[in-house]
């Protein structure tokens, strides 16, 4: 009787394990289908949002096809047109016999000295008339009037005063016309322009045909490039370069490698460096290295 219990119970015991391995099979099967469509799902989403995409590109390139010039127009214009062509590259060839293109500095518009001037004319009109129209009411002239009346009407014309005034005014109407014959913005390095194919393929035959591109760079944005060239080479501590208009010069500390090794290499990749920046006129570069000084303990 005690066997056949066992039995009994062994025999529930294996339904029961049986009954749980068949719950976790369909479980598992419910999770792997669940999974399985929303994998399918994602998939069909994400074939959706591909099918837009291409539509769309497809729209903007018959959009950008029928805006286009041409076919006999030239190329579009490349990343090399600024600097890197003929007649801007360094060293031995043919580009350095006319490294430099006549390009016209950019203008100032000085609105700072012309506001200045026109208000200081303004006010001196505008309180001379105000005088010559109450002189004509009938009432007494005003006082710095009658002096400077009275001081140019007895002064004799080699008086010093007299003189020093007339200068001062000379000195002032020269500034004034060098200001309006001179470009101005000496801080601003002229670019080179693209070439004239590139300008009329960028002018794209519409309304803006013809127009230059013109572009500049900040002599001190200038040298923070150069500078960083400068530290690239092997043996340079510290370096500081000073662009000018004309003349580039540039001061390195080497504390390693023969100086004249780390001279030429500097002046290589300065040069590189100044070529790449696609500057309309290529100023002058000099070069100084030398060792640090030695701290005296």
């Amino acid at each position: 009787m005690n066997a056949d219990r066992a039995n009994a119970g062994r025999a529930n015991e294996s339904r029961v394990n049986t009954g749980q391995a068949n719950e976790g099979r369909a479980d598992m099967d419910a999770g792997q289908a669940n999974e399985g469509r929303a994998g399918a799902d994602r998939a069909g989403a994400d074939r959706v949002n591909l099918e837009k995409t291409n539509a769309d590109q497809r729209t903007r390139q018959s959009a950008s096809a029928s805006a286009s010039p041409p076919a006999s127009a030239p190329p579009p214009a490349s990343p090399s047109a600024y600097g890197t062509g003929a007649g801007t590259g360094t060293g031995t060839g043919s580009g350095d016999r006319n490294p430099s293109v006549r390009v016209r500095r950019f203008w100032s518009v000085r609105r700072v000295p012309a506001g200045i001037v026109a208000l200081v004319i303004a006010a001196v009109a505008g309180l001379l008339l105000y005088d010559v129209a109450a002189v004509r009411s009938g009432r007494p002239a005003m006082r710095w009037r009658d002096w400077l009346a009275d001081q140019l009407a007895t002064r004799p014309l080699d008086d010093a005063w007299v003189m020093g005034g007339a200068g001062l005014l000379a000195v002032l109407g020269v500034w004034m016309v060098v200001l309006a014959l001179t470009p101005g913005l000496r801080g601003l390095l002229p670019m080179r322009p693209p070439k004239a194919g590139v300008e009329g393929a960028a002018g794209g035959g519409g309304a803006g045909a013809g127009a230059v591109v013109r572009a500049g760079i900040d002599r001190t944005s200038a040298g923070l490039v150069l500078r960083d060239r400068a530290m690239e080479v092997p043996g340079v501590r510290a370096a500081r370069v000073d662009v000018g208009r004309r003349r580039i010069r540039a001061r390195a500390l080497a504390h390693f490698r023969d100086l004249d090794e780390v001279r030429a290499d500097l002046d290589a990749a300065l040069h590189e460096g100044i070529r790449q920046l696609g500057l309309a006129r290529r100023p002058a570069l000099s070069v100084h290295v030398r060792r640090p000084a030695k701290s005296k303990r």
